[in-house]
């Protein structure tokens, strides 16, 4: 069983990252990209049985900040 739990920052966060990438854009002539929100996927190989709730559980304790971060997971 895999999941795949998708990390963002919340809106409003300052992204400097994001803000970086969006400057190296214009700069190699990129035009028209207005803003960049950067964010990680961690995918979890995990044991049959294992649910959802304890995905959330697991990124609730350590895979997002909850307090700057919104994630969303899929199970497949």
């Amino acid at each position: 069983m895999k999941a795949r739990v998708h990390v963002m920052l919340k809106t409003g966060v300052l992204d400097p990252q994001g803000e970086a990438v969006r400057h190296a854009l214009g700069s190699l002539g990129f035009e028209g990209v207005n803003g960049v929100r950067q964010g990680k996927v961690i995918e979890l190989d995990l044991a049959e049985g294992t649910t959802e709730a304890q995905v959330t559980e697991m990124c609730e304790k350590l895979l997002a900040n909850t307090v700057i971060e919104s994630y969303s997971v899929e199970m497949s």
